[in-house]
C-alpha cells in the first residue's frame, strides 16, 4: 500500500514540478503522500477549475479553508487511475487556459 501511494504521489509532484502553469509550495522532504496542495497562477481560475473537475467526476479538490487553492486528497482508496484522470483534466486546464 506503502509502496502505491507513493507511486500515486511521484506522479503528481512531478507533474507540478514541471509546470510552469501550476506550483505547489511544499518543500520537497516536507511533501505528503496523502494530500497534495497545488496552486493556480490567478485566483479567478479556482471556480472554474473545479467545475471542470467536477464535471469530470473529480470531487473534493477545494483546499483547505485556510490556505487555499486546491488539494488532491490521494487516500489508499483512490486508484492510480484516478490520479492520472486528475493529470488529463490539468493538462487540458492549461491548454485552455494558454
Amino acid at each position: 500500500m506503502g509502496q502505491r501511494n507513493a507511486e500515486k504521489a511521484s506522479l503528481l509532484y512531478r507533474f507540478l514540478d514541471e509546470s510552469s502553469f501550476y506550483q505547489t509550495r511544499v518543500a520537497v522532504n516536507a511533501r505528503s503522500f496523502m494530500n497534495v496542495p497545488f496552486y493556480l497562477p490567478d485566483d479567478r481560475l479556482y471556480e472554474p477549475f473545479l467545475r471542470g473537475a467536477q464535471d469530470r467526476s473529480l470531487l473534493s479538490l477545494k483546499g483547505h479553508k485556510a490556505v487555499g487553492g486546491l488539494r488532491a486528497s490521494l487516500y489508499n482508496a483512490m486508484p492510480i487511475e484516478g490520479v492520472r484522470a486528475l493529470l488529463a483534466w490539468m493538462t487540458e486546464f492549461e491548454k485552455e487556459q494558454a
